[in-house]
């Protein structure tokens, strides 16, 4: 006999995606959409016994960098160990297409800059099977993956494909550029681009330090790409900037909203050099909003923050020239050497010039470095500081740090908070997090492979805010599950997803709330060429389900690969639409 549902989750703590508070339910799925709520008497092909346990709905992180890992692999991991089904990529202006084979290297060293993605990874990885950006969709629509993936429209690849070496020489755009520009970003609209992003942050640099292409471009060129977008009716936009002149960068954005009528979402962060004018846009954010303008900021909810180890890119003896000898070594030839204790003695005791570059001066931040262990805190506190430790134990930090690198055979990490944590403290965060017009992003999945690992942002948004933090108030479960599932979903116009309701797509978590937690970052070796990169895993998701069927069982990955490419924004269910 035919069972009633394909799927029935029994007996858990409901936490819905609408803000509602919890109620105990079961979830019934048919044809991978929820089909009901509430005591179901219906048999289920597959059950699971969810009593005691989270059901919430699947997580959308709406900032990654998976453009290239899509093309040749079908798990969106780290994203998908976090509960997250949905991920939207192509965001800061970095991307593949439209690309003519003779910028793929351009390309290649633009994403290995801004985004920690080596040269050989890349150009192993990517099977460059296409030229224009409907193509691009159209090879990632022949895949299959454990998450649904949208992709957006990246500046810098639209910027050289019609400009060439003027674009990316940052020259201004002719009128002639803007046109042709235009039509091929409504033509991507047209062929499924969840929207268009940009970079004009002077961070985002080629891996040979030239700033990204599109840096300077003009409101002229910004507005009418907007206007492309406009005449497709459909996508919207992302910004990341360094908001140097904040009045005339605000004001900029807000015209690019009103003339174009598209919604924009920015990156937003509290920065060392300028502590509160995180506030100052956060006003603006709200003026427009009560203006009528769809307008949000993405926030993060832990400090932005380097890592430093033996294993990756930089670690606080990297321009040593004693160091440099044995840096080229496997990792175990590395160790045995900083074990023996005449090389040992003069790496420390070597004196290297300051340097103001980032490279050569923050890897021996020893004020504000913390030793990562193996249950990571995001919010330590100043007197677990490296030279905080070096001053009660009267060693040199120097020392210290060298010693935790070395524990786990040579695995142990420094940790560096540079953003969201000027204050020694996540109150800005917070502040972010409460705002009626932010929602929870910057995860960066699929990038920084060997510096920064947020892809678990989703899980510390769990673990801290809504249960462990102390320094500070919390968020409720609800609201924390409604602004990564529903607000974030519809930021980028996905209203099919992010909450559990009748119509709505079946992505699914069901999660041991008082067993979840972050493992401590590793770093693995499973890209192209070899290529390592870090990962951090996560304890306590029973199970993560996609469009109706389970993709995860306790962290451990199914057979079952029913993600798909987004072709742009999603509907609503009918029924639910038309109420």
């Amino acid at each position: 006999m035919e069972k009633a549902f394909d799927l029935v989750v029994r007996g858990g703590t409901v936490v819905d995606g609408t803000g509602a508070p919890p109620i105990e339910a079961d979830v019934g799925v048919k044809d991978g959409r929820i089909a009901a709520v509430g005591r179901i008497a219906g048999a289920g092909a597959e059950e699971i016994d969810a009593r005691g346990k989270l059901v919430t709905p699947g997580f959308v992180d709406i900032h990654t960098h998976y453009d290239g890992q899509a093309t040749w692999d079908q798990r969106m991991q780290p994203s998908s160990w976090h509960g997250v089904t949905t991920v939207v990529m192509g965001n800061c202006g970095v991307g593949f297409a439209p690309c003519r084979g003779e910028d793929h290297d351009r390309l290649i060293r633009l994403m290995e800059g801004v985004e920690d993605i080596p040269f050989p990874v890349l150009s192993q990885g990517l099977p460059w099977n296409w030229e224009s950006y409907p193509e691009y969709l159209d090879s990632l629509a022949r895949r299959a993956f454990d998450v649904d993936i949208g992709s957006q429209l990246p500046h810098a690849a639209l910027r050289v494909f019609v400009m060439g070496e003027r674009g990316a020489n940052r020259e201004p755009a002719t009128e002639a550029d803007i046109h042709a520009m235009a039509a091929i970003a409504k033509r991507a609209m047209e062929a499924g681009a969840i929207g268009f992003a940009t970079s004009r942050t002077l961070n985002h640099r080629t891996s040979d330090g030239q700033p990204t292409p599109t840096l300077t471009a003009g409101e002229d060129e910004l507005t009418g790409i907007a206007m492309g977008m406009a005449a497709a009716g459909r996508g919207v936009l992302q910004v990341v900037s360094d908001f140097q002149d904040p009045e005339a960068e605000w004001a900029m954005l807000r015209r690019l909203v009103e003339t174009s009528g598209r919604p924009l979402s920015f990156s937003l962060l509290q920065s060392p050099k300028a502590p509160r004018s995180y506030q100052f846009l956060l006003e603006r954010l709200r003026a427009a909003n009560l203006d009528g303008l769809q307008m949000r900021a993405q926030v993060a909810s832990r400090p932005v923050g380097i890592l430093f180890g033996l294993e990756l890119t930089l670690n606080p003896f990297s321009q040593h020239a004693v160091y440099r000898e044995i840096a080229g070594r496997p990792l175990a030839e590395r160790v045995a050497a900083l074990r023996d204790p005449s090389f040992r003695a003069r790496l420390l005791g070597e004196e290297i010039e300051a340097q103001r570059s980032f490279a050569g001066s923050q890897p021996r931040n020893w004020a504000g470095m913390f030793l990562m262990g193996e249950d990571p805190d995001y919010e330590p506190t100043a007197d677990q500081t490296v030279a905080a430790m070096a001053e009660r134990t009267g060693r040199d930090p120097a020392e210290i740090a060298l010693d935790h690198m070395l524990s786990h055979d040579g695995r142990g990490m420094l940790y560096l908070p540079f953003l969201n944590y000027a204050d020694g403290n996540l109150d800005p965060a917070y502040e972010m997090l409460t705002h009626p017009d932010c929602v929870p992003g910057l995860s960066d999945g699929g990038a920084h492979v060997g510096m920064i690992c947020d892809g678990s942002f989703p899980t510390t948004n769990l673990v801290h805010w809504t249960r462990d933090r102390t320094r500070g108030p919390k968020l409720s479960i609800e609201r924390m599950i409604k602004a990564q599932c529903r607000d974030t979903a519809e930021t980028v116009g996905l209203f099919d997803r992010g909450v559990i309701q009748a119509g709505y797509r079946a992505d699914l978590n069901v999660i041991d709330y008082g067993r979840l937690k972050l493992k401590a970052p590793e770093v693995a070796h499973d890209l192209p060429a070899g290529g390592r990169r870090l990962i951090q895993r996560a304890e306590g998701y029973t199970a993560t389900i996609l469009a109706g069927q389970v993709t995860y069982r306790d962290g451990t990955p199914t057979d079952a690969l029913p993600g798909r490419l987004l072709r742009g924004g999603q509907a609503a269910p009918v029924r639910l639409a038309a109420e």
